[in-house]
């Protein structure tokens, strides 16, 4: 059976206090699992940040390029463990 890697991104910035909940929150729930996740800064890419500034935290499924929201501001554990089979 071929086995496809995962990737979960999170797009945050400096000084965000629901940023660290929700990345404490993820390092729980992804422990053990076989998930990359990727850390963004949207205040350092001037086309994230138009577009999830204002809902940061957001955690994607997949890379920014082919992502789906899995939701924002507050880690959405039930849709998260649903995306992830």
């Amino acid at each position: 059976m071929l086995r496809i890697a995962m990737t979960l991104t999170l797009l945050t910035r400096a000084y965000c206090h629901l940023c660290d909940d929700m990345r404490a929150a993820l390092t729980n729930l992804l422990a053990g699992r076989d998930i990359t996740l990727v850390e963004l800064d949207v205040d350092a890419n001037p086309a994230l940040e138009a577009r999830y500034g204002e809902l940061v935290p957001v955690l994607l499924l997949g890379d920014v390029a082919s992502a789906t929201e899995l939701c924002h501001y507050h880690l959405d554990a039930r849709a998260v463990r649903a995306a992830l089979g």
